[in-house]
C-alpha cells in the first residue's frame, strides 16, 4: 500500500503551484527536510507577492481610504452600506426565506446556510441587485485580487447550542497559506457577548516574523496529525502574536447593515459566545490558485455556471459518503426561517 501510494507522486508534485494546503495528504508539502529548507514560507510569499501585484490592478475597484485600509488591517469595513429602505427590504427578503437550507455542526455551534443561487435570488430582488453592483463587486474582486465571482449565501451561526466543547472556528486561525476572501453583511447589531467576527489588524502581511512562524509551524505539521493546522488552517494562540509584532484581535462589535470584507490569511476567528446567540449574515467566500498572474478568466462567473459549483460539491460529498468514503457534514435540511430552532436533519 505504500509502494501504491507513492504513485500519487506526480499530483503531490503539481500541487506545490496550487492552492493546496494540507500537510497531512500531501507528504511533499509535509516533508520537515523540505520546509527546513523553506517550501512552505516560499510558496506563501510567493502566493502573497503575486496577490499583492494583482490587488494594485484592481485598486481602482475600490475608493483610496478603502485601500489604505485593507493594506493596513486585512479587512475593508462599511458602516450603513444600504440606505434604510434598502435595507430593510433585504432583511424582509432574507429572513422571509423558508426551504432547503444546509446545516453542520462543529462544536457547541451550528452554522447553517441558503446557498444564493441564481434559481434562489430569483425570490430576493433587493438581495440579487446588491450582489450585482458594480461598488459590491469591485470590494469584492479587490480583496480576492481576482475578477471572479464568489459563493454567496445567506448564513446563521447559532452558538452555545449544547454542552459539547467549543466551536473550533473559535481559536485564531489562517483560512490557508495564501490571500482569500471573506465578507461578512450583518443583518443585525453584533454585540460583544454574541460571538462576534474577530481579526488580527495586520495578520494579512508575509511579514519576515510571519513567514519564520509558519516555517517553524511547517516543520512537524506533517507527522500524522489530523488537527486543522495539519489540514493547513494554522492555529495560533493570542500570546504568540506579539512576538510577530500584532496586536491582539479585534471583535466586529459593529451595528446591523454593515459589511466586513477580509483577506481570511489574516489571523481570525469567530469570538467566543457567553450566551446563546444567532448571527445572521450574507456571507461570501471566494479562493482561487493562489499563483496564476492573471485577474479574471473565471469559468464560474460565466452565467450559465455561475452559482452552481456548490451543488456540485454537495453532491459529490453526498456521493462519496454512499460510496462507503468520508461523511458530508452539510446535512440538508428544511426550516421556517433561518434563524429557526435547530431540529433534525430532512428524510
Amino acid at each position: 500500500m505504500r509502494v501504491l501510494r507513492w504513485l500519487k507522486l506526480p499530483i503531490w508534485l503539481a500541487q506545490i503551484a496550487t492552492s493546496a494546503k494540507s500537510f497531512k495528504d500531501n507528504p511533499i508539502l509535509g516533508s520537515e527536510t523540505l520546509n527546513r529548507y523553506g517550501l512552505h514560507a516560499w510558496r506563501k510569499k510567493v502566493a502573497c507577492q503575486l496577490a499583492d501585484w494583482r490587488r494594485s490592478r484592481l485598486a481602482g475597484a475600490v475608493l483610496p481610504q478603502e485601500h489604505s485600509e485593507f493594506c493596513a488591517n486585512g479587512f475593508i469595513l462599511k458602516q450603513n452600506l444600504l440606505g434604510d429602505e434598502e435595507f430593510a427590504a433585504l432583511r424582509q427578503e432574507v429572513y422571509g426565506y423558508s426551504g432547503p437550507m444546509r446545516e453542520m455542526t462543529q462544536g457547541n455551534a451550528v452554522t447553517r446556510r441558503v446557498l444564493l443561487d441564481p434559481s434562489t435570488l430569483k425570490s430576493m430582488p433587493t438581495l440579487a441587485r446588491l450582489l450585482r453592483s458594480p461598488r459590491w463587486q469591485g470590494l469584492m474582486h479587490y480583496v480576492s485580487s481576482y475578477r471572479m465571482e464568489p459563493v454567496y449565501y445567506i448564513q446563521a451561526i447559532l452558538t452555545q447550542i449544547s454542552d459539547a466543547p467549543d466551536d473550533p472556528q473559535t481559536a485564531l486561525h489562517m483560512d490557508a497559506f495564501h490571500p482569500t476572501m471573506k465578507a461578512w453583511f450583518f443583518m443585525d447589531n453584533v454585540e460583544a457577548d454574541q460571538g462576534p467576527f474577530t481579526y488580527v489588524p495586520g495578520s494579512h502581511r508575509a511579514t519576515a516574523a510571519r513567514l519564520a512562524w509558519e516555517q517553524r509551524k511547517s516543520l512537524s505539521l506533517g507527522q500524522g496529525d489530523n488537527s486543522l493546522s495539519a489540514r493547513g488552517s494554522m492555529r495560533i494562540l493570542p500570546q504568540e502574536l506579539a512576538e510577530l509584532g500584532l496586536p491582539q484581535a479585534r471583535p466586529m462589535v459593529v451595528p446591523g447593515n454593515t459589511l466586513v470584507v477580509g483577506d481570511t490569511a489574516g489571523f481570525h476567528a469567530r469570538g467566543r459566545s457567553l450566551k446563546p446567540s444567532v448571527r445572521v449574515e450574507i456571507w461570501a467566500y471566494a479562493r482561487r490558485n493562489p499563483f496564476l498572474p492573471w485577474l479574471g478568466l473565471d469559468l464560474w462567473s460565466l452565467p450559465f455556471l455561475r452559482g452552481r459549483q456548490v451543488r456540485l460539491f454537495w453532491w459529490f460529498l453526498s456521493l462519496r459518503e454512499q460510496l462507503g468514503g468520508k461523511g458530508n457534514p452539510w446535512r440538508a435540511v428544511q426550516r421556517d426561517h433561518i434563524t429557526a430552532e435547530v431540529a433534525g436533519p430532512c428524510a
